[in-house]
Protein backbone atom coordinates (compact mmCIF):
# COMPACT_ATOMS: atom_id res chain seq x y z
CA UNK A 1 0.00 0.00 0.00
CA UNK A 2 1.19 3.64 -0.87
CA UNK A 3 0.43 6.37 1.71
CA UNK A 4 -0.50 9.56 0.73
CA UNK A 5 1.39 12.95 0.81
CA UNK A 6 1.78 13.74 4.52
CA UNK A 7 0.98 17.35 5.38
CA UNK A 8 3.12 18.91 8.51
CA UNK A 9 -0.83 17.83 10.90
CA UNK A 10 -0.84 14.40 9.33
CA UNK A 11 0.70 11.16 10.33
CA UNK A 12 0.66 7.52 8.95
CA UNK A 13 1.52 4.38 10.69
CA UNK A 14 1.56 0.88 10.28
CA UNK A 15 -0.63 -1.22 12.97
CA UNK A 16 -0.53 -5.14 12.56
CA UNK A 17 -1.86 -5.29 8.77
CA UNK A 18 -2.71 -1.77 7.81
CA UNK A 19 -2.00 1.59 7.74
CA UNK A 20 -3.66 4.10 10.45
CA UNK A 21 -3.73 7.85 9.26
CA UNK A 22 -3.78 10.47 11.37
CA UNK A 23 -4.92 14.09 10.81
CA UNK A 24 -5.52 17.39 13.45
CA UNK A 25 -7.83 19.86 11.59
CA UNK A 26 -8.51 23.32 12.22
CA UNK A 27 -11.58 24.25 10.70
CA UNK A 28 -14.68 22.74 9.60
CA UNK A 29 -13.10 22.84 6.21
CA UNK A 30 -10.65 21.14 7.05
CA UNK A 31 -12.48 18.37 8.73
CA UNK A 32 -14.72 18.39 5.19
CA UNK A 33 -11.44 17.76 3.64
CA UNK A 34 -10.89 14.44 5.46
CA UNK A 35 -14.54 13.39 5.20
CA UNK A 36 -13.87 14.35 0.93
CA UNK A 37 -10.68 11.89 0.96
CA UNK A 38 -12.40 9.37 3.32
CA UNK A 39 -15.23 9.27 1.02
CA UNK A 40 -13.09 9.15 -2.18
CA UNK A 41 -10.96 5.85 -0.99
CA UNK A 42 -14.87 4.24 -0.31
CA UNK A 43 -15.90 1.45 -3.13
CA UNK A 44 -18.85 -0.52 -3.06
CA UNK A 45 -18.42 -4.18 -2.14
CA UNK A 46 -20.60 -7.23 -1.56
CA UNK A 47 -22.60 -5.59 1.32
CA UNK A 48 -22.90 -1.63 2.22
CA UNK A 49 -20.08 0.18 3.20
CA UNK A 50 -20.26 0.78 7.54
CA UNK A 51 -18.43 4.15 8.76
CA UNK A 52 -18.54 3.49 12.57
CA UNK A 53 -18.03 7.25 14.32
CA UNK A 54 -16.08 7.17 17.43
CA UNK A 55 -15.45 10.12 20.31
CA UNK A 56 -17.03 12.37 22.75
CA UNK A 57 -19.77 14.64 22.60
CA UNK A 58 -19.09 17.44 20.60
CA UNK A 59 -15.23 15.56 18.60
CA UNK A 60 -16.68 16.26 14.89
CA UNK A 61 -18.75 13.48 14.36
CA UNK A 62 -21.98 15.09 13.29
CA UNK A 63 -19.91 17.73 11.37
CA UNK A 64 -17.47 14.94 9.72
CA UNK A 65 -21.50 13.23 8.41
CA UNK A 66 -22.23 16.25 7.48
CA UNK A 67 -19.58 17.18 5.01
CA UNK A 68 -19.26 13.42 3.73
CA UNK A 69 -23.55 14.72 3.27
CA UNK A 70 -22.55 17.22 1.35
CA UNK A 71 -19.95 15.75 -1.01
CA UNK A 72 -22.53 13.52 -1.99
CA UNK A 73 -24.63 15.73 -3.10
CA UNK A 74 -26.97 16.35 -0.07
CA UNK A 75 -28.08 19.63 0.13
CA UNK A 76 -30.61 19.62 2.55
CA UNK A 77 -29.71 20.48 6.34
CA UNK A 78 -28.32 17.16 7.83
CA UNK A 79 -28.52 16.68 11.37
CA UNK A 80 -27.54 13.96 14.15
CA UNK A 81 -30.33 12.19 14.14
CA UNK A 82 -30.46 11.58 18.13
CA UNK A 83 -34.21 11.33 18.59
CA UNK A 84 -35.10 9.59 15.33
CA UNK A 85 -32.50 7.50 15.32
CA UNK A 86 -31.94 7.13 11.59
CA UNK A 87 -32.46 9.33 8.70
CA UNK A 88 -32.21 7.84 5.17
CA UNK A 89 -31.08 10.15 2.00
CA UNK A 90 -31.69 9.25 -1.35
CA UNK A 91 -28.36 9.90 -3.70
CA UNK A 92 -28.64 10.52 -7.60
CA UNK A 93 -25.49 9.65 -9.96
CA UNK A 94 -22.94 8.72 -6.76
CA UNK A 95 -21.09 5.34 -5.98
CA UNK A 96 -23.78 4.64 -3.34
CA UNK A 97 -27.73 4.97 -3.97
CA UNK A 98 -27.76 5.92 0.17
CA UNK A 99 -26.74 7.31 3.15
CA UNK A 100 -27.96 5.97 6.35
CA UNK A 101 -27.31 8.18 9.12
CA UNK A 102 -27.51 5.93 12.54
CA UNK A 103 -27.06 7.61 15.70
CA UNK A 104 -26.97 5.18 18.22
CA UNK A 105 -26.59 7.11 21.59
CA UNK A 106 -30.15 6.50 22.91
CA UNK A 107 -29.33 2.97 22.87
CA UNK A 108 -29.90 0.51 25.80
CA UNK A 109 -28.22 -2.62 24.16
CA UNK A 110 -27.01 -3.59 21.06
CA UNK A 111 -30.18 -5.44 19.87
CA UNK A 112 -31.77 -2.49 19.27
CA UNK A 113 -30.07 -2.21 15.96
CA UNK A 114 -32.27 -4.93 14.73
CA UNK A 115 -35.44 -2.99 15.29
CA UNK A 116 -33.99 -0.70 12.05
CA UNK A 117 -33.77 -3.72 9.74
CA UNK A 118 -29.83 -3.19 10.31
CA UNK A 119 -29.27 -6.58 8.57
CA UNK A 120 -31.29 -5.69 5.37
CA UNK A 121 -29.62 -2.21 5.11
CA UNK A 122 -26.00 -4.23 5.30
CA UNK A 123 -27.28 -6.71 2.52
CA UNK A 124 -27.25 -3.78 -0.13
CA UNK A 125 -23.84 -2.65 -1.37
CA UNK A 126 -25.08 0.83 -2.62
CA UNK A 127 -25.67 1.67 1.02
CA UNK A 128 -23.02 3.90 2.65
CA UNK A 129 -24.04 3.80 6.59
CA UNK A 130 -22.81 6.13 8.97
CA UNK A 131 -22.89 5.29 12.65
CA UNK A 132 -22.70 7.62 15.64
CA UNK A 133 -21.76 5.53 18.78
CA UNK A 134 -21.20 2.20 17.67
CA UNK A 135 -19.54 1.14 21.14
CA UNK A 136 -23.76 1.05 21.49
CA UNK A 137 -24.06 -1.64 19.15
CA UNK A 138 -21.10 -3.57 19.74
CA UNK A 139 -20.74 -7.05 18.00
CA UNK A 140 -23.78 -6.04 15.59
CA UNK A 141 -20.90 -3.75 13.00
CA UNK A 142 -19.71 -5.65 10.30
CA UNK A 143 -16.12 -7.17 10.31
CA UNK A 144 -14.86 -4.56 7.32
CA UNK A 145 -16.58 -2.14 9.36
CA UNK A 146 -14.28 1.06 8.89
CA UNK A 147 -13.42 3.15 12.30
CA UNK A 148 -12.96 6.26 12.25
CA UNK A 149 -12.05 8.15 15.69
CA UNK A 150 -12.70 11.73 16.80
CA UNK A 151 -10.92 13.27 19.25
CA UNK A 152 -11.17 17.13 20.87
CA UNK A 153 -8.27 18.75 21.21
CA UNK A 154 -9.99 22.43 21.13
CA UNK A 155 -12.48 24.75 20.20
CA UNK A 156 -11.05 24.93 16.52
CA UNK A 157 -8.81 21.68 16.56
CA UNK A 158 -9.64 18.00 16.22
CA UNK A 159 -7.69 15.01 15.54
CA UNK A 160 -9.40 12.55 13.35
CA UNK A 161 -7.80 8.76 12.84
CA UNK A 162 -8.87 6.09 10.71
CA UNK A 163 -7.52 2.68 8.87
Amino acid sequence: MRLPNLGSRERAFFVLDFWVMERQTNSLEETAQVAAECLASLEPSQQATVLALRGDLGAGKTTFTQALARELGISENVTSPTFVIMKIYDLENKVFERLIHIDAYRFDTPDELDGLNFSDFLKDPKNLIVVEWPEKVEGKLPPETVFIDFKFISETVREISYS
